[in-house]
């Protein structure tokens, strides 16, 4: 780097192609295609934005892809991201965002395509090293691993290339801001329009650019298997959203003639006392439940100040938690009840009770689990003043864990 010049980086993100190799255009342009849950653009600019590095960006985009490009940069956390309307060659694009920062201040750029999503902050931070040290202009490149051929126009191979010393280029590819402006604005004004990258237009301007590694993982999605793969490989390492849920209730026993438990009335020598039915079981689930997705509990939805919900059947509840769990995009998994009563025995009803919340909650019956203990004539159930219910529910949600 040049004596007493302090280092400040601008990126600038192409993105203003129309990826017309990735598929018809009815899905879309590739960099806005999902991949993992999230379009191409938001896994590339989360990289740069979440950079432990002072810098600004500008992305260039297709004047008609603001709304796609807004709803993409709604999903990216880190610092501002400013936009430019790009050109109709990837040449003039990059010169758009090239004049976008010409104000900026910066002394550095790094020039990156917007459809390289699994660039890391190591390789930036190899780039940053380099141009500290003085390059004038890098390049990310990964030696070629592949025999090469030639072949001629019938599609016979006309000979072996020797591969020493052949690299395959990537991006971002870094430059000095003044010079590689300058060289892009002399390419523009010669007429010149096939430069494949901007590392050979700074060749073409006489600068000397700088091999640094690249990384095998920044490969750039160009057809549609290759979309195709990323998802696939995102979707491989992404951990799933698991949650479990945990609930809690208990009801007063009085004189009567049975209790519910589980939707299964027991005849007894007494009943449970409250608002609904007093099904400490479906409560204790339906808390649960609610659990996983942040939304409260049974008195939230059902209170019982409310008279409608005197002498309600509980599956009413268990239900309506069912429902806001996959509505929020869960799939319930299991549901596990522990009863804690002295009496009556619970084991006779065991698998009806099973059946019914199978049945409650749209799921088989190997996932649905009902147990029972006393408490040892210890404490208010010991005594057989009340019934306890303890409940567990596992829950999946789409997504991933981000």
């Amino acid at each position: 780097m040049h004596a007493k010049e302090q280092f400040s980086c601008g990126i600038v993100v192409v993105a203003a192609g129309r990826g017309e190799r990735a598929g018809s255009l009815r899905d879309g342009p590739k960099q806005y295609r999902a991949i993992g849950g999230r379009p191409v653009i938001t896994h590339t600019l989360d990289v740069f934005a979440t950079w432990p590095m002072e810098k600004k960006i500008v992305v260039v985009i297709h004047p008609d892809d603001e709304a796609l490009f807004a709803q993409a940069c709604s999903l990216v956390s880190g610092d501002a991201i400013t936009f430019v309307h790009g050109g109709p060659t990837r040449q003039l694009s990059v010169l758009a965002g090239l004049k976008a920062l010409e104000q900026s201040g910066i002394t550095h750029v790094m020039i990156h395509d917007a459809v390289r999503p699994f660039i890391d902050h190591a390789l930036l931070d190899r780039c940053v090293a380099a141009l500290t040290q003085g390059a004038d202009a890098l390049l990310p490149a990964v030696a070629v691993a592949d025999t090469l051929k030639r072949g001629s126009t019938d599609g016979k191979v006309l000979e072996t290339v020797p591969r020493d010393g052949l690299y395959g280029a990537q991006t971002p590819q870094c430059f000095r801001f003044a010079p590689i402006l300058q060289a892009h604005t002399n390419a523009a004004a010669s007429g010149r329009s096939d430069f494949t990258d901007d590392a050979s237009i700074a060749e073409w301007a006489g600068m000397p650019v700088t091999l640094i590694e690249g990384s095998v993982d920044n490969v750039k999605l160009t057809i549609k298997r290759d979309i195709t793969m990323a998802d696939e490989k995102l979707n491989r390492n992404a951990l799933p959203d698991v949650r479990t849920g945990n609930g809690y209730d208990v009801h007063q026993l009085i004189d009567g003639n049975g209790v519910t438990l589980c939707g299964i009335f027991m005849p007894h020598d007494q009943k449970l006392l409250g608002h609904s039915d007093a099904d400490v079981a479906l409560h204790a689930l339906t808390d649960a439940l609610l659990a996983t997705c942040g939304a409260g509990d049974i008195g939230d939805h059902f209170p019982p100040s409310d008279p409608q919900w005197k002498g309600a059947a509980s599956s009413i509840f268990l239900e309506h938690a069912a429902k806001i769990v996959r509505d929020n995009g869960g799939t319930i998994m299991n549901a596990d009840v522990s009863l804690i009563a002295e009496a009556p025995k619970i084991g006779p009803h065991r698998l009806a009770m099973r059946e019914n919340l199978a049945a409650m909650l749209g799921i088989s019956l190997d996932r649905c689990s009902v147990k029972a203990t006393t408490n040892e004539k210890i404490g208010f159930i010991g005594r057989r003043e009340g019934i306890a219910a303890i409940a567990t529910a596992t829950v999946v949600y789409s997504g991933e864990i981000k």
